[in-house]
């Protein structure tokens, strides 16, 4: 028996490399949009951090070194759209983890006889474009005519929410314009339940243990891989955060800056303002604080997410 020696490269054989050379075929497409739509582009960005570039023809491109740190760091819009964005996040956050799962739980069980057609329900608006959605949302959210406060008329609240023009309220109506959308996060979360194993739940039901522990011992360990995967995509989606408040009040921030959020800002400073370096210094904040946040959340996933192929 040959012994193979350490550090000797293992030679392919003829099947072997052909189907590497249809695999990088296959993945090119891929690799070339990467390339050409994300990474040279933020080494763009990351180059125009040190310069001056603006879209105005008075000032000619010098290098400026570290001038828009030090201008993002002693920038109060800067900070007062970073708490924005914090404030709504403590909100938006746990209400986009818990609703779709609490939903999909609903949705998973045997004694509920029209599942299939409550899937579908939860599922169309997801597929509403988003733009038109909004806009919907914004009617019916609308303080004298919605059917939102003709609703809690109707149950007795004489003075309803202004749900969009008041700084208390402003929160909560972006959350249920949201909650709308949790029709792709309902699947996940489907999905994710229908692949926990059915003996286990009913060596919990031998053992005695109701709903509550069930889902406390068996569903949720179960199924923490996807609730951590659901936590990473909201984390980035709500340090994201622009459309909605883009569409609602054409990115003005109102009512009293309280929808000015970090995203919208980097918007503002790239085409409004016209001050690309300084938008993209912010997106390198924004971009810092995301993988800040994804890094952590990573290293406490080994103390609480569950793998089944894990030893």
């Amino acid at each position: 028996m040959t012994a193979i020696l350490p550090g000797r490269r293992r030679r392919l054989t003829p099947l072997a490399r052909r189907e590497a050379r249809w695999g990088f075929f296959f993945l090119s497409p891929w690799i070339i949009g990467f390339l050409a739509f994300t990474l040279i582009p933020m080494i763009a960005t990351l180059v125009f951090t040190f310069t001056n570039v603006t879209l105005s023809q008075d000032r000619p491109l010098r290098f400026v070194g570290l001038d828009n740190y030090a201008n993002l760091v002693s920038d109060p819009a800067t900070w007062a759209s970073l708490g924005v964005t914090l404030k709504f996040a403590i909100l938006a956050l746990p209400v986009g983890v818990l609703a779709p799962f609490a939903v999909a739980l609903l949705l998973s069980s045997r004694h509920l006889k029209v599942a299939g057609l409550f899937r579908i329900l939860f599922f169309l608006p997801y597929v509403v474009p988003f733009v038109a959605g909004v806009l919907i949302w914004q009617s019916m959210l609308n303080t004298d005519s919605g059917w939102v406060n003709e609703f809690l008329r109707w149950l007795g609240v004489a003075d309803p929410p202004n749900w969009l023009q008041d700084t208390t309220w402003v929160y909560p109506g972006l959350v249920l314009i949201g909650i709308w959308g949790i029709g792709g996060g309902v699947i996940v979360y489907l999905a994710g339940l229908r692949g926990i194993p059915s003996d286990y739940y009913d060596a919990a039901k031998i053992d005695g243990a109701g709903a509550w522990a069930t889902l406390r011992n068996v569903t949720i360990p179960m199924i923490s891989p996807v609730i951590f995967y659901t936590l990473i995509l909201g984390i980035v989606d709500v340090l994201q955060y622009f459309l909605v408040p883009l569409v609602l009040n054409q990115g003005t921030g109102e009512p009293g800056g309280s929808t000015n959020f970090l995203n919208l800002y980097i918007y503002k400073n790239f085409f409004t303002y016209q001050n690309m370096s300084y938008g993209a210094t912010l997106a390198w904040l924004l971009f810092g604080i995301t993988l800040l946040i994804t890094v952590v959340l990573f290293w406490s996933s080994r103390r609480w997410v569950y793998y089944a192929g894990e030893k």
